[in-house]
């Protein structure tokens, strides 16, 4: 309570509301991205005129943007406050969908493509701060669960949408589900503002940026960004894998996409709700490595048989899902409360990256390599998922404990008591996360 009320949080809303309003919110605007995923290349090639190069250069052109502006926008909010910068950015990714109405020319597409990857990334990290400064620490992962449940669900939906734009393949129909994106995201900027106001945290001492300096941290990114590697799998290596090396029919693909949204939608929530502290985080993510391993090695045996594909589309959800909950969990433990903008949106850099260089890679090895390729992308899993552990603990024993008293020269303190203050940080905030799930569970 104490750390809500320094926020400046109206305690009028109960966080369980709060929730359910950034759900609701979530659901709205990945209505517009499933929209978009599924007809932009279409647009983009048939009506635009662009080429498939020009294409694929504009978007990793936007989406490495904004990467780089979104530690930026996620200080912003920090500062600014969580809630009125998110819905700016809703309100600036609608105006980048519309812009791409209007673009005829690779550079118009490029410029738009910028504004649209800097918006986009720039929103998920203001959200994040949002739910940090709405939701105590004990629901947080819980809560994101909730969202990434209805993010699914949206995708979905705005899928069925899109395919029927593509059905029509008129210019008209592209333009109109465009319009629909574009209100989508409108939609989440009102929703998103009927939330409580957070008052901004007094600026802490320190740089700006000082996520760009927490080595540990960063190195937990990174190795959350290997394992985020997975995404590209279901929609660009596994299509190419059955089409090139295996006998099944190629519409098996929707029904292997089928699995893993379903499996998110109806599952994510529940497995979400074992994590409850860094320990469990660990523990997740030394499981998804091990999964995703699994479900490696099962995608090379389908060339005997379609049913293995099923089989590691199993294996690979289910690792999906103790992935996202354990790097949830250690993302915003990690972080200082008064800088989880920023944080957060140096944490969601791994998206990016797997963005653009996950399809690259994966097909490399997969598709050059065959079943000793499926093998070398499992093993990456499950190496990362290992050494998160040491990281998680690295980073724990860098963050600083309250200053104390210095002790005199003549007698300097042991390093290994040193080194045990410096974790009690992190030991407390599990400790703290334990007692809330434990009261809450008692009422």
């Amino acid at each position: 309570m104490t750390e809500r009320m320094s926020l400046g949080v109206d305690r009028g809303r109960h966080p369980a509301e709060c929730g359910r309003s950034l759900a609701l919110a979530q659901l709205v605007s990945s209505i517009g991205d499933g929209v978009y995923l599924v007809t932009s290349a279409f647009y983009f090639a048939g009506i635009v005129g662009l080429s498939a190069t020009e294409i694929g250069l504009g978007l990793t052109l936007g989406w490495a943007v904004g990467s780089v502006a979104g530690v930026p926008l996620g200080h912003l909010a920090d500062r600014r406050g969580p809630r009125g910068v998110a819905v700016l950015l809703a309100v600036a990714t609608a105006v980048a969908v519309s812009g791409f109405l209007f673009a005829r020319s690779f550079a118009a597409f490029a410029l738009v493509a910028c504004l649209y990857g800097t918006a986009q990334t720039g929103l998920s990290a203001a959200r994040q701060a949002l739910l940090a400064a709405l939701v105590p620490p004990a629901s947080r992962t819980r809560v994101r669960a909730t969202l990434q449940a209805t993010l699914n669900a949206g995708l979905a939906a705005g899928a069925a949408l899109g395919g029927l734009a593509l059905h029509l393949g008129t210019r008209e129909g592209y333009l109109a589900v465009f319009v629909l994106d574009a209100l989508t995201f409108l939609g989440a900027a009102v929703l998103l503002l009927r939330l409580p106001a957070v008052r901004p945290a007094p600026a802490p001492a320190g740089p700006r940026l000082a996520v760009l300096r927490d080595r540990p941290y960063a190195l937990v990114t990174l190795i959350n960004a290997v394992m985020l590697f997975y995404m590209p799998l279901l929609s660009v290596v596994v299509p190419l894998w059955v089409a090139s090396r295996t006998d099944a029919p190629t519409w098996v693909v929707s029904v292997l996409l089928l699995v893993n949204t379903g499996g998110v939608v109806i599952f994510q929530v529940r497995v979400a709700g074992r994590v409850r502290g860094l320990r469990d985080a660990k523990t997740a993510m030394r499981q998804a490595g091990v999964l995703m391993l699994l479900a490696c090695g099962v995608f090379a045996l389908s060339s005997y048989g379609w049913g293995f594909l099923l089989a590691g589309a199993a294996l690979l959800v289910t690792g999906e899902m103790l992935l996202a909950s354990g790097s949830w969990e250690i993302g915003f433990s990690l972080a200082p409360d008064e800088r989880q903008g920023q944080y957060q949106a140096f944490f969601g850099t791994g998206v990016a990256v797997a963005r653009m260089l996950g399809p690259v890679v994966l097909t490399t090895l997969v598709l050059g390599g065959g079943t000793v390729g499926w093998l070398v992308v499992g093993a990456m899993f499950m190496t990362a998922g290992v050494v998160m552990a040491p990281a998680v603990n690295w980073a724990c024993g860098s963050r600083s404990a309250p200053a104390s008293r210095p002790a005199p020269a003549s007698r300097p303190a042991p390093a290994s008591r040193s080194a045990r203050v410096s974790r009690s940080v992190c030991v407390s905030r599990e400790a703290a996360q334990a007692q809330a799930i434990a009261d809450h569970e008692h009422a």
